[in-house]
């Protein structure tokens, strides 16, 4: 049997590429988004908890309504953003559902999709799904800043939606009031829509404040912004997270949504929304990460490589020119075969593969892990 793809050129995520070539190597693995330590013990309790209870049936399609209230709550006190819970908020399951789901509810044949690059993979391939088409405009290297004549001069009258990542993955980079500025005027006075990705919205760093198009009514009246509990809380098998849209957008999100998965998780949503009266938790993510990145910059600190400027996420990109001047992706595998660490090259979030001769690591891993893969790229 022949099957035309719809996809072709896409194969297996570089993700699972490099995790499966760190486990066959015994690799540290830096490469896959996720920590190597576990959740609160209190938020698996509760977990447990709710499935013990009984909890363990199809939850509402829009999420389970305590959760879509806390939300509006968090959202309210952190941004100073009010959502109704019952038409402008919807629980997903993950992010990578909420943006796919995003995408398809918003982007018809021929719709123009502004994506900046290095972006994360899943965008391009729903927008192509969809008959949409991607317009590509680089971040500037090497601090990844967004480059807003270019995006003005790439605004044609198909232009239908802006993906926005922030903080960004791969770079660490950040949005600035100036960005906001920018993107505020040249939205304005058009239909053009915001798909607002900010999973690592509690993980940044240096005193910045994050500044979530939530904060923003003139653009939240026209975004769509997914975050994810799984970054949040270091569950990011738990494939939660959520969907903030006006109740315009958010109706036909749900569309979608509904044939997608239906409903996530019931007891994860109901341990969720008790964990959210726990504020610390995410008020003081950007601090934990902070000592995290502050580990590894040091456990690196006499090896060749650069470290490129990282104000938020979990990931770390290291310049290696002064090493080698192999394509990144062979460099890749080479470090994680003969070195035992295993990264991410960020070439493969270009559609031409750009390449800049640099690897992002994640330091979302224990003190240990990072000691140890710190003396393995210090000896090369």
């Amino acid at each position: 049997m022949e099957i035309k793809s719809k996809l072709p050129g896409i194969g297996v995520t570089i993700f699972t590429q490099m995790t499966l070539l760190s486990n066959e190597h015994g690799a540290i693995n830096l490469s896959q988004g996720f920590p190597d330590f576990d959740a609160d013990p209190k938020l698996i309790e509760l977990a447990a908890h709710y499935m013990r209870q009984g909890f363990n049936q199809y939850a509402p399609m829009q999420g389970v309504p305590v959760l879509r209230e806390k939300i509006a709550a968090k959202v309210r006190e952190s941004y100073n953003a009010a959502y109704n819970p019952e038409s402008e908020i919807t629980v997903t399951g993950g992010a990578t559902e909420g943006l796919f789901a995003a995408i398809s509810a918003v982007i018809k044949p021929d719709d123009e999709v502004i994506i900046f690059e290095p972006a994360y993979d899943a965008y391009m391939p729903v927008v192509k799904l969809n008959g949409g088409v991607p317009v590509f405009l680089q971040l500037k290297f090497p601090d990844y800043h967004i480059d807003w004549d270019e995006v003005s001069h790439a605004i044609t009258p198909k232009t239908k939606l802006i993906i926005l990542n922030s903080p960004h993955n791969p770079s660490g980079a950040v949005l600035s009031p100036a960005d906001i500025t920018a993107l505020k005027s040249i939205v304005r006075n058009s239909d053009i829509l915001i798909l607002s990705d900010e999973v690592y919205e509690h993980i940044i760093f240096d005193g910045l404040i994050h500044e979530s198009i939530c904060r923003h009514p003139e653009l939240a009246a026209r975004s769509l912004v997914v975050s994810s509990f799984g970054k949040t809380y270091h569950t990011t098998g738990w494939k939660v997270g959520y969907c903030l849209a006006p109740a315009a957008l958010t109706r036909e999100f749900q569309k979608i949504h509904q044939f997608l998965i239906f409903a996530a998780n019931t007891p994860i949503q109901y341990a969720l929304a008790d964990f959210l009266d726990n504020k610390d938790a995410y008020v003081n993510l950007g601090a934990f990460y902070q000592r995290k990145r502050d580990k590894f910059l040091s456990a690196i600190g006499r090896s060749r490589f650069k470290a490129l400027p990282c104000h938020g996420s979990y990931f770390q990109m290291l310049d290696y020119t002064a090493i080698s001047d192999e394509p990144d992706q062979n460099f890749a595998r080479r470090l994680t075969i003969e070195h035992g660490v295993a990264s991410i090259p960020p070439s493969v979030f270009y559609h031409r593969n750009d390449d800049h001769k640099v690897l992002r690591f994640c330091f979302a891993k224990k003190n240990s892990t990072l000691e140890q893969a710190g003396e393995e790229l210090c000896a090369i």
